[in-house]
This record gives structure tokens, C-alpha cells and sequence, in this order.
């Protein structure tokens, strides 16, 4: 197969900030360390992924999802021989953002921002890595390289409107070194689809370990119903649990293995010879075929009606928008209480915005009932 390495995927364009070359690590595997070593990433670890953090110790959380989008996306930027360094940090990071109590905190911090500029936790993402991470003495943020920037600003694909970009981050902090016109890189693209390809098989075990739905009502989907019946023919007496596990890992193998062998075929169809014809390829090139598309649309359908749309995950994810609500109406009343001046200087709401959507589940619960 290609040689993509040819292809300059494996050199930086540089930082915001010129920064000297570390002669230990590549500028990619220093990014990735920026991030493991970000506060925004250890808080990661008590932000909900479905289940509220202070639930239970065996679901997942932010950070463990992130770590396993990471684990996927590398394993399939390593067998492409793309830059999984790049890869394995978008993927790391991608999550930053996120409120406590997962996308309903996202939901309700939106609508309190409805006035100011609105809320996006991919955006919060781009905030956090450029001015509110402040570890370095010569300018604020992680600078991390632009591909790694450009990743997480394309974590949904071509950007179609800048707006919201201009609202929240502001352009001119980019200085012109991103092209808001190119496509993604095929790193940014790995990592997104990743993503989906890790909450799509974890939710579902974690919604089986919380007893939301049953292993037959998963034979409902004939992808998981093919898997089980391969293993319960070749063993008599099968453990429930162990077969879940099983069943998981043969799922995500299997979208690995479509995603990768469509993923090549992709390159050879739209003829991918340098990295410019990723940029300039308006069309998805890491993607599933036809017949997994169709497997993931199913999946997603499931744990919406059975998972998402729960009548207990629907009471917590109202009771964590009530107190996100509470705390920005009482910190927007009072921000000087909470944030210093330098935080104040420039937004106060999006100040209020960026505090509250750092914090844990519990600190947010905490927070709430000291000022409820």
C-alpha cells in the first residue's frame, strides 16, 4: 500500500507561537502531552459520558472514552501509516470541552448563552487548548500545532459557517495559519469516526451492566445476533458477562477492519496522491461501507430508544440541566464572587460559560446545593 508518509502527513506547519524543536519528541507527541497533562483532561475522569459521574465506578466516563477513541484511532492511522501521533491527540482531546452531565449540560448552557454567542463544546474545546489552559510563561494556552488545531475545529467535518468560530474563539487569534476552507485531515477524520465507533459499542455495554435493556433484546440488531450465534456454536456453556465483552470487542474489530478496507479503497477511487488531495477532497474519505453505515444507523436507533431516551437517564440529565441552570443565573448575577478580573476583562458571560462548563459532575452538585 501507499507510503503516506511521503505525503508530508508526518511534518508540522508549526504553532500559533514559534517554539524551538524538542529534539526528544516530534511536535505531534508533544501536543499529545499537552493534553494528557492538561487540568481539562484529569477533570475528564468525573465529567458524565451517559451515566452522571456519581452513579457508579464501572461506567464510563470522559476520560475513559477518550482513551478508547484514542486506542481505535491509532490502531487504524498506525495501519494506514498516517500520523497516529496526530490521531491519538485529537482523539485525547477531542472531549475537552464538554459540560458536566454530558450533552444535556451542553443543552441547557446553550440555551443560557442563547444572547451571548451560544455554546458549543467542540468550540469550548478550541478555547481551552488556546487561552485557558495558562501553564506557559510566554503566551496563554497549550500552542499546540496548527494540524492538531485544525483537527479539533474539523472534528464535524468542512466548516460551513464561521460565526460561531468568530463569536466564541475569534479569527484573528488564528492568524490566517488555519484554512477554514480545506477539508480535514485524514487524522481529524479518524478520530471523529472513532469516536462513533466507541460510544456506539461502549454505551451498549455499559447500558447492559446498568440493566437498561437485556442481552436478547441486543439479538434485536442482526450484527450482534451474528456474533453471538459464531461463539455459541463453537461453545456449549457460554458465561453471560464473557460473551458480552466478546461480542463487543468482535463488534469493534469488524467496523476497524470495513472502515479501514473502505478507507483504502476511498483512496485509490478519488485518486489521494498528496496531502493536498485530502484537503481539496470535498467527499468523506474515512468512512464505512454501505452495508455498516447501515449497521451504525441501527446501533444508534437502539441506544436512543432504549438507552438515551430512558426514563431514569432523562430525570438525571433534567436534574443536571436544572442545576446548570442555577449556577450560571446565580454566577452571571454575581461573577465577581467566583471569577477574578482578569477571567472578567474581556466577556463575562463567556467567562461564566467557560467556569461552569470546566467543572465535574460533583463540583457542579456541590456548587448547587452550598447556593440553592
Amino acid at each position: 500500500m501507499k507510503n503516506f508518509s511521503k505525503l508530508g502527513l508526518f511534518k508540522s506547519k508549526g504553532r500559533i507561537f514559534n517554539e524551538s524543536a524538542n529534539e526528544y519528541r516530534t511536535p505531534f507527541q508533544r501536543d499529545r502531552d499537552r493534553i494528557i497533562h492538561s487540568a481539562s483532561f484529569r477533570r475528564l475522569k468525573h465529567k458524565t459520558q451517559v451515566f452522571v459521574n456519581t452513579e457508579g465506578d464501572h461506567y464510563r466516563t470522559r476520560i475513559t472514552h477518550s482513551i478508547e477513541v484514542a486506542q481505535i484511532a491509532r490502531t487504524i492511522a498506525k495501519y494506514l501509516n498516517i500520523n497516529d501521533d496526530l490521531a491519538e491527540t485529537l482523539s485525547l482531546a477531542h472531549d475537552l470541552g464538554h459540560t458536566p452531565f454530558g450533552h444535556a449540560g451542553e443543552e441547557i448552557l446553550n440555551e443560557c448563552m442563547n444572547d451571548f454567542g451560544g455554546f458549543d463544546h467542540n468550540l469550548q474545546t478550541i478555547r481551552i487548548v488556546m487561552f485557558l489552559e495558562n501553564k506557559y510563561l510566554k503566551f496563554k494556552g497549550l500552542n499546540l500545532t496548527v494540524e492538531t488545531l485544525d483537527g479539533l475545529l474539523k472534528h464535524n467535518g468542512i466548516i460551513e459557517d464561521y460565526f460561531n468560530i468568530q463569536t466564541i474563539i475569534g479569527l484573528k487569534n488564528f492568524k490566517n495559519k488555519i484554512n477554514f476552507k480545506r477539508s480535514p485531515s485524514l487524522e481529524s477524520q479518524i478520530s471523529a469516526i472513532s469516536d462513533d465507533i466507541a460510544y456506539n459499542n461502549h454505551d451498549i455495554q455499559d447500558g447492559l451492566k446498568a440493566k437498561m435493556f437485556k442481552l436478547k433484546d441486543l439479538m434485536e440488531i442482526n450484527f450482534f445476533k451474528d456474533i453471538s450465534n459464531n461463539h455459541k456454536k463453537k461453545y456449549k456453556s457460554l458465561d453471560k458477562d464473557i460473551l458480552i465483552y466478546q461480542i463487543i470487542r468482535d463488534s469493534i474489530n469488524l467496523m476497524v477492519k470495513d472502515l479501514i478496507a473502505n478507507t483504502m479503497k476511498n483512496l485509490k477511487i478519488k485518486k489521494i496522491k498528496s496531502i493536498s488531495d485530502i484537503y481539496l477532497c470535498k467527499d468523506q474519505i474515512v468512512c464505512f461501507s454501505d452495508k455498516f453505515t447501515k449497521i451504525e444507523k441501527e446501533i444508534k436507533f437502539f441506544l436512543r430508544t432504549k438507552m438515551y431516551n430512558n426514563k431514569n437517564v432523562l430525570v438525571k440529565n433534567n436534574q443536571g440541566k436544572k442545576i446548570i441552570k442555577k449556577l450560571f443565573d446565580v454566577i452571571n448575577s454575581n461573577p465577581k464572587k467566583y471569577l477574578n478580573n482578569s477571567q472578567l476583562k474581556l466577556n463575562k458571560q463567556r467567562a461564566v460559560a467557560d467556569f461552569i462548563s470546566g467543572m465535574t459532575d460533583r463540583y457542579a452538585i456541590n456548587l448547587y446545593n452550598k447556593i440553592k
